[in-house]
This record gives structure tokens, C-alpha cells and sequence, in this order.
């Protein structure tokens, strides 16, 4: 007996449909969850922590300790730009705290940029979530042309529900609309 043509077209759109979502699901666990980094270089010219959710002045913190880099900087909000509430002092090691302008993965790579053309650095560390890796890489690779490493801190749980959706469209974003530094 012959299935009637509807039957077979919606088995056929449910098979496109998981398909797409297995795929979708994929590509989110290989770009934002669990991204391929490269290990990290034993020194640095310098370790950057992005600003962003997570405790990344730990992962920081604890790449200074280790003797990773001369000189660690920190991407605050305009209120904690040198004060304070920068990372703490570390004998041996210039701390320094920016702003970034705009205020986005884009000014922080901008500033990378001139403090790596002022300062004559030619590799960086990056510090920053799993999600936000390979889109930060992307960004400051457009405005340093040295190595970039990056070292990701744990993401809360609850914020993976805001950032996948987020870090999505920001790497559509950088990937076709914003294609400079």
C-alpha cells in the first residue's frame, strides 16, 4: 500500500530537521564549548584578560604566578581603569588596566594592537572564556600580527544559556560585517 505524498514529505522534513540540529549542535560544541586551542607557550610578552563573565582574574593570576609574562593588562570598565580595582601588584610584573574603545572584543583587539606596536610585543596570551576564544582570537589576530595563545577560565552554567545564543551572532557579525580591525 502507497504511503499518501504528505506522509513521506514531513518524514522527509523531520529527517532535514534533526539533521540541522545535530549539526547546529555540533558546530556549538566545537566553536563555543569545547574550542580547538592551541597549548600554551611557557613565556609571553604578555598575558590580556578580556573583560567579560567567568573568573577570569584567577586563570590570570594564575598565569602571572607562573611566571608566563613580564607585563599583564586588563580590560576594565571605565570606573576601574587605573585604580584600585585592577589586578594586584605582582613583584616583577607591570600590571596595567585599559579601556577599551568601544567597549567591545573589537577595542579590546585595537588596543592590543597599539600596546603590542608600542611595546614591540610579539606573542600575547589571552585570557577569556571557552565561548569567547576563538571569536577573541579572530578579532585580535586582525590588529596584532604576532602569536596569540588564548587560556580560557570556566564559564558559570547559567551563563551558557545567554552567551551560545550571543556569541552566535557576534561571530556572524565579526566573520561578515566587521572584517578589520
Amino acid at each position: 500500500m502507497e504511503q499518501p505524498v504528505t506522509t513521506t514529505w514531513r518524514r522527509k522534513l523531520a529527517v532535514v530537521v534533526v539533521l540541522v540540529l545535530v549539526v547546529f549542535g555540533v558546530a556549538t560544541v566545537r566553536l563555543f564549548v569545547l574550542p580547538d586551542l592551541n597549548p600554551l607557550p611557557a613565556h609571553a610578552d604578555a598575558i590580556i584578560e578580556l573583560a567579560g563573565p567567568g573568573n577570569r582574574d584567577a586563570t590570570t593570576m594564575a598565569l602571572v604566578r607562573s611566571g608566563r609574562a613580564p607585563v599583564v593588562a586588563q580590560s576594565t570598565v571605565p570606573v576601574e581603569a587605573g585604580t584600585h580595582r585592577c589586578l594586584p601588584a605582582v613583584e616583577g610584573v607591570e600590571v596595567l588596566c585599559f579601556n577599551p574603545d568601544p567597549g567591545t572584543t573589537r577595542g579590546e583587539a585595537r588596543y592590543i594592537g597599539e600596546m603590542a606596536a608600542q611595546r614591540h610585543w610579539r606573542s600575547v596570551i589571552i585570557v577569556t572564556t571557552p565561548d569567547h576564544a576563538l571569536r577573541a582570537q579572530l578579532r585580535i589576530s586582525r590588529c596584532f600580527p604576532g602569536t596569540i595563545s588564548v587560556a580560557t577560565s570556566p564559564l558559570p552554567w547559567w551563563d551558557w544559556f545567554r552567551q551560545i545564543p550571543y556569541q552566535w551572532a557576534a561571530s556572524a557579525k565579526a566573520l561578515v560585517f566587521q572584517t578589520d580591525c
